[in-house]
């Protein structure tokens, strides 16, 4: 009777653990993970120092051909100055691991920001993958709308255009924009969730 009750109390603590390490991923329409995840510059940042305020996420990686689409034809910075404006925080993640593409020393991200007259509020830098996975983000660019609630309101591709040509931005359904045009006009988001595309995010493992 202790065997079984022994092994009872061992499912029900799994079961325990297993629900909360499920609470620790985002989904779609319910509360974001907080992080906290230090800057190119050293300042910690905390996803719950924004309570309040619309928050984009968007994972990148300076020389990720499709990354450099949208940043070589000014798309993403138009949308950072856009929307920061706006009040919305707009947060840069790295989830490249030290010697995979993408990462680099403080003093290169800074120059690479300056270069491209980036706009973003802060480059976090994600080196150990945690946030990343916590996410699920698959790929660069992998953008993601969080509401003045904290709720994730949309995950997936910044358009439609799955390439690497600067061209096809013209006439593309920026599907950011028009989560954020949404959500500050009050609306429903009505695309919550799309196919993300671009290079795979270098994780550690």
């Amino acid at each position: 009777m202790k065997k079984i009750f022994s092994f009872v109390s061992m499912l029900l603590t799994l079961a325990s653990l297993t629900s909360l390490f499920a609470a620790d991923k985002a989904e779609i329409d319910k509360p974001a993970p907080n992080f906290t995840l230090t800057d190119s510059n050293g300042n910690e940042h905390s996803l719950s120092d924004f309570e309040g305020k619309y928050v984009v996420l968007e994972w990148i990686n300076f020389d990720c051909p499709f990354v450099k689409k949208h940043y070589d034809g000014d798309n993403m910075q138009m949308l950072q100055k856009k929307y920061t404006e706006k009040d919305v925080v707009w947060l840069a993640i790295c989830s490249s691991a030290e010697g995979k593409q993408g990462y680099f020393d403080n003093d290169e991200i800074n120059k690479r920001i300056a270069d491209h007259n980036a706009a973003m509020t802060g480059y976090l830098i994600d080196e150990s993958g945690e946030v990343g996975k916590m996410y699920a983000a698959k790929t660069t660019p992998h953008m993601y709308i969080i509401d003045m609630e904290g709720v994730l309101v949309y995950a997936g591709g910044i358009d439609d255009r799955k390439s690497t040509s600067i061209a096809d931005i013209k006439g593309a359904t920026n599907y950011v924009s028009q989560a954020l045009d949404e959500l500050l006009a009050e609306k429903e988001v009505s695309v919550k969730v799309s196919s993300p595309y671009g290079c795979s995010v270098k994780y550690k493992n």
